[in-house]
């Protein structure tokens, strides 16, 4: 299986490429022209994109199984960023799917995508364009996975101590995530059959037991 990786240079899309890797898939890095890699990941396949051009997308796609969308609008003072990254972004690259072949998309997401009242929505309405961004993925006909973490952050260590917590759409308000328990969650949903068709948020803490996120969403799903 061949997993195409979007915002691949990106805190989170660097660490969901390593864990990929590390799972045994082959992986294609897309990422945008003024991007760089980060050295480990220097020798994958990767490809230059623009999320506005048809013809890279196709191009980059084709040959691939899966799409994991990690891209992101980036602060900035352009406050049109959230609508042209993560709602026309993510639709171009579903539609650009569709064209190739590809069957299966993963896509992160946030905590609380949809809220008009919001903190983050000060940059842009992030939060309401990454809504129509899920939304043009669950209307594809495709076998869709939304990730919404909550508030990212870099730690790398004593993870194991961490249980992450599973919840349907709109359970959760805050709380945070290390960004390598989020690329973990993204090669998990991979694996997971009943992720498919769910929206899933996803945060952290040392409280509570572990559990796999196939248990977590047959859980979840009884309760709702």
């Amino acid at each position: 299986m061949k997993i195409a990786i979007t915002g691949a240079s990106g805190k989170t899309g660097s660490r969901i490429a390593e864990e990929a890797i590390a799972a045994g898939y082959k992986v294609k890095l897309l990422i945008r022209r003024d991007s760089q890699l980060p050295e480990n990941l220097q020798s994958c396949e990767k490809e230059v994109i623009s999320l506005f051009s048809e013809q890279t997308l196709d191009r980059a796609l084709k040959g691939c199984d899966v799409l994991l969308i990690a891209t992101g609008a980036r602060p900035s003072v352009d406050l049109t960023g959230p609508a042209r990254v993560d709602a026309i972004g993510v639709k171009n690259q579903v539609e650009s799917s569709k064209r190739v072949g590809i069957k299966r998309i993963i896509l992160v997401s946030s905590l609380c995508a949809g809220r008009w009242i919001h903190p983050l929505n000060l940059f842009g309405l992030i939060l309401v364009w990454k809504r129509i961004g899920e939304r043009a993925l669950a209307s594809s006909g495709l076998d869709w996975t939304i990730i919404r973490p909550g508030g990212l952050n870099e730690k790398e260590e004593e993870l194991g101590d961490q249980k992450i917590i599973y919840s349907g759409p709109d359970k959760q308000e805050e709380a945070y995530i290390p960004r390598r328990l989020l690329a973990k969650c993204c090669i998990e949903a991979l694996k997971t059959k009943s992720s498919i068709g769910e929206i899933i948020e996803v945060t952290s803490s040392v409280e509570g037991s572990k559990i796999s996120m196939g248990d977590a969403i047959a859980s979840f799903k009884v309760a709702s």
